[in-house]
């Protein structure tokens, strides 16, 4: 096996047509190790960037390396790389042992390396117990840890994984995160394919967020929030007697609008000058007498960074799920409260 010579997934200036059909477009990124989740609604381009992570299909243009191999190598590369797709499709008949170990049996094991390593992979998500069962027998989830279990099983440096938390019950979720959480502190790519945006909030080191076949972010979800500094930031603040702080608010400071909050204990406002606000919030509770509960962004989610940078450019997509329990999601509804302040 071909030591890798980089620690680093590089894609420069890559492209992928099918004929006139763009996938993606002059792709430029370059991906440390940890987890980093890839967001996109469907026909984004996001299937075809995870494919060409993953090396089954070539650039168009452009370059790319995993860990300093390329797709012209897929020997050596196949070696380094895990994948787990969304679909299920497996040999017919076929228990979910064979399954692991046939595909070691592949990669050239041992038999006695090709043993171990299947019990291992086996245990390591949870399915010794269902093992010698027909994989058509299996529920959605133990399917999805089947494939999981697959990933894993040859020890791979890169995981690509493509809706990998499917059809998992709440439990199996957790403990498939911190399986994920254990690979990428041990310096594996993690990458992972999602919509659902409160999982990509909860998991993720890093986002990459794509767009009709364009990287339209990326990087830390706290540094994504940075690129879209000209929409107003929302902030929820707590205090005693919201409706006073808010009466306080609009007749000395410039926001954009204030709500108050549903449940009647706080407002939720939008303001172009967040660290200014911020400052003079705090002179504000002082000279009122007010006791202020909490105050923080309401929108440094990956719910409100996706709405903002690709919501407006797939709606109607259906395949985004926003979370219930999102600030921002309340405020853009319009059932946040009662607006105290209209937008400028």
């Amino acid at each position: 096996m071909k030591a890798a010579t980089t620690q680093t997934i590089q894609l420069e200036n890559v492209s992928k047509f099918y004929g006139e059909v763009l996938g993606v477009n002059r792709v430029d990124l370059d991906i440390e190790p940890g987890i980093t989740s890839i967001v996109g609604p469907n026909g984004s381009g996001k299937t075809t960037l995870m494919n060409l992570l993953a090396g089954l299909i070539r650039p168009t243009q452009g370059r790319l390396r995993i860990l300093g191999l390329e797709p012209s190598q897929p020997e050596d590369l196949f070696r380094l790389v895990g994948y787990c797709t969304q679909f299920d499709s497996f040999p017919r008949g076929m228990t979910g042992r064979q399954f692991i170990s046939s595909f070691l049996s592949l990669h050239g094991y041992a038999p006695a390396d090709v043993k171990r390593m299947t019990e291992e992979s086996l245990e390591r998500v949870g399915m010794t117990e269902a093992a010698n069962r027909r994989i058509a027998g299996y529920s959605k989830g133990m399917r999805q840890r089947i494939k999981l279990g697959q990933a894993l099983a040859h020890d791979p440096q890169v995981l690509v994984l493509d809706e990998p938390l499917n059809g998992l019950d709440p439990m199996a979720r957790a403990e498939i995160i911190g399986l994920f959480r254990e690979q990428a502190e041990r310096g594996l790519h993690v990458l992972i394919s999602s919509h659902i945006l409160h999982e990509v909030d909860m998991i993720s080191d890093r986002v990459i967020l794509i767009s009709h076949g364009y990287i339209v972010a990326e990087g830390e979800i706290q540094g994504v929030r940075e690129e879209v500094q000209e929409r107003p930031m929302q902030i929820m603040v707590r205090c005693s007697e919201p409706r006073r702080l808010a009466r306080a608010i609009l007749a000395r400071d410039s926001v954009t609008e204030i709500q108050l909050h549903k449940d009647g204990a706080g407002i939720h406002l939008r303001t172009r000058d967040s660290s200014g606000f911020f400052d003079r919030l705090a002179e504000l509770v002082v000279e009122e007498g007010l006791e202020l509960e909490s105050m923080g962004p309401a929108d440094d989610n990956m719910q409100a960074v996706y709405r903002y940078l690709v919501a407006d450019d797939s709606s109607g997509s259906g395949d985004i799920e926003f979370s219930d329990d999102s600030m921002a999601d309340r405020a853009d509804s319009g059932d946040g409260g009662d607006t105290l302040g209209e937008e400028d």
